[in-house]
């Protein structure tokens, strides 16, 4: 060990910045057990127990932005996911270098793309007068009120989001393609195997590993809709199908000063998804899969 000080003391930065940034901070979910005390010290304000945890569950929005962020987060999930699989798989049939490139540099720049400018853009294209708002027009679907419509907010939520990250997501699943033995290929081909042949049993098989992962870490993020997103594209007019936990948790803590309430949902929407990652990777290592564990 002590041979090895230097590689320690390279280490240590990265051990402090988790330590004060990363740990430290978990103190602050005893929060959700203490009555909040704007003049009080955290060690000095009062324990309440579960109260605050029953105060939660008896608000009547509670249900609301509980179901708003499955259904928003299932769909995300459903609809998403199979997106970028299936742009690689395309990706990977292209031989011509110069045009796969450009098409990947043109699907990956929205995702460095933060969703305060990304979605300002979206919103400014579905706002009436808008290049979405006008082109809905001719398919008979009034585009002046597309951002205030029920009915299809949740969907442009989906579409953004996809449109967003699906380039990104594609990467993961190129780099596992190139993983393959190009030789398994050579030999489906002198059997008589065409494209589809190969993707179904070569190419679909030998990523399979990165599908299951991505699968569990989405599950593990089943109550994060995308705080970023909904809260710069939501407005009050939709709350009944767009206010999901992150932005009611902003509501309530943060504008309505309840930090004790809003540290206890935070803190159950955690320990949800802590059961859920967990569950669903001892579930698919049942199945014989590759799993994060």
């Amino acid at each position: 060990m002590w041979k090895a000080r230097m590689l320690y003391v390279l280490l240590l930065p990265a051990i402090l910045f988790f330590l004060i940034f990363r740990y430290y901070p978990y103190w602050g979910l005893s929060l959700a057990f203490k009555d909040f005390k704007p003049a009080a010290s955290l060690f000095d304000m009062p324990w309440v127990g579960f109260a605050h945890f029953e105060r939660l569950f008896s608000l009547p929005a509670f249900s609301e932005v509980v179901v708003n962020t499955l259904v928003i987060s299932l769909l995300k999930l459903i609809i998403g996911m199979p997106v970028p699989i299936i742009f690689a798989l395309l990706l990977n049939e292209i031989r011509f270098t110069l045009f796969k490139r450009g098409v990947q540099t043109v699907t990956l720049f929205p995702h460095f793309l933060s969703w305060v400018v990304y979605g300002g853009i979206m919103v400014l294209f579905l706002a009436p007068g808008g290049l979405v708002a006008d082109l809905v027009q001719g398919f008979g679907i009034n585009g002046n009120t597309l951002l205030v419509d029920t009915r299809y907010f949740r969907g442009i939520l989906v579409v953004t989001d996809i449109m967003k990250g699906f380039g990104f997501s594609a990467i993961l699943y190129l780099a596992a393609m190139t993983s393959i033995d190009t030789e398994l290929y050579d030999a489906a081909r002198v059997d008589g195997a065409n494209r589809l042949h190969q993707i179904r049993y070569i190419t679909l098989p030998g990523i399979a590993g990165v599908i299951v992962i991505v699968l569990i870490l989405n599950l593990g993020h089943i109550l994060d809709a995308g705080f970023e997103q909904v809260f710069v594209m939501y407005n009050p007019a939709v709350y009944s199908v767009a206010d999901i936990i992150d932005t009611y948790t902003y509501r309530i803590g943060l504008v309505e000063g309840k930090f004790s309430v809003a540290t206890a949902l935070g803190l159950f929407k955690g320990i949800i998804g802590f059961i859920l990652i967990v569950s669903s990777n001892q579930f698919i290592k049942r199945s014989g899969q590759a799993t994060l564990w």
